[in-house]
Parts: C-alpha cells; sequence; structure tokens
C-alpha cells in the first residue's frame, strides 16, 4: 500500500515543483530522503531506567527499534564518560518516512499548546530542516498517564536534490509544513 503524503509527492507535489521553479528533469525535483529522529538523554548517564523508557517511547511514536547513541569524548563538567549511553537515534526510510511525516505534521504538530507555526530558517547549507520538539506528549502513540518525564527531541529532514533553500522549503510546505509567516520588523 503507497503511503498518502508519497502519493501526494508523485501527483501534485513535483509537478508543482518543476513548474514554480522550472525544472526540466523529474530527476532535479527535490525530494524528501530519510528523516532522522534524534533524543537526547542526558539524565541516562545516571539512571538507566530512563534512557530505557526514552528508547520505549521513541520505538512507539518512530514505529522502528531506535539506536541507542554513546559518547565520544568524556566530558567531566556533564559527567559524561566515554563510551556512556547518553541518547537515541532513528533514521527513517520510504514507506515508514511518509508515514511518520503524515502523523507529524498532520496529527502531532495541531496538538501543540499555543502553536503558531514552524521557524521558516531552520535550513543548514546542505538544505536540511531541523525541527525541535520540546515534549514527547504530542504524538497519540504515547499514553499520557504512563509518561514519567517529557522529552524533547530533534527530528531532521534530509533533502535531496534542493538548489537553494527556497525550493527545500517550497517541498516541505506542499507537504504541509506549517511555516510561521514572516516576522515584521
Amino acid at each position: 500500500m503507497i503511503p498518502r503524503l508519497l502519493e501526494k509527492y508523485r501527483q501534485e507535489i513535483a509537478p508543482k515543483l518543476m513548474a514554480d521553479f522550472k525544472l526540466k528533469n523529474k530527476m532535479a525535483v527535490p525530494v524528501v530522503t530519510k528523516v532522522v529522529v534524534n533524543m537526547g538523554i542526558g539524565e541516562g548517564t545516571q539512571d538507566i531506567k530512563v534512557l530505557e523508557k526514552a528508547v520505549e517511547e521513541l520505538g512507539n511514536i518512530t514505529g522502528q527499534k531506535p539506536l541507542i547513541r554513546r559518547a565520544k569524548k568524556a566530558i567531566a563538567n556533564f559527567k559524561v564518560r566515554q563510551g556512556q549511553q547518553v541518547g537515541a537515534k532513528v533514521t527513517l526510510r520510504k514507506v515508514i518516512m511518509y508515514e511518520f511525516m503524515d502523523r507529524l505534521l498532520n496529527v502531532a504538530l495541531p496538538r501543540i499548546r499555543d502553536f503558531r507555526g514552524v521557524s521558516r530558517d531552520a535550513f543548514d547549507k546542505a538544505n536540511n530542516y531541523t525541527l525541535g520538539l520540546s515534549e514527547q506528549i504530542i504524538f497519540p502513540e504515547i499514553e499520557y498517564d504512563k509518561i514519567t518525564r517529557t522529552q524533547g527531541m530533534d527530528i531532521t529532514f534530509v533533502i535531496k536534490n534542493a538548489k537553494t533553500i527556497d525550493q527545500a522549503r517550497a517541498l516541505l510546505k506542499y507537504f504541509g509544513m506549517p511555516f510561521k509567516e514572516k516576522e515584521e520588523k
């Protein structure tokens, strides 16, 4: 079964992008290749149960088993030793990625309290977009009664073939990313 957003990309978004940016080749159209969900768990160094619970919740949110990340260097000020478990990461591709994007854009983001949109300027030099969330409870897969602590996460949309930030922003906007309107100064 083809995910709804993938079908929307093929039928509507790609032709719009080709027309908007005067692209002649279908292979030059910007496309989201993967979504990386990263959760840093600082308290996981002292209490292993916090890390296990966060990994379980991240697995429920993404539908894929997270990879536990370890510290590359020892940092004395943060009481972190080299090799300690400090976070969890999931890389989503293809069908699972489009299903996750659909849930994020249409279910989770509208559940944020006092939500006015996401930043327009969170693009890096490679035209990838990173979105930071402060709570995991916006996802419907998380049962509010069973969480022990709120946990934030970073979600990175890796975009291929976007020559400019405007192309990458247009791709995400057509998918339904609720960007803030330009602020007046």
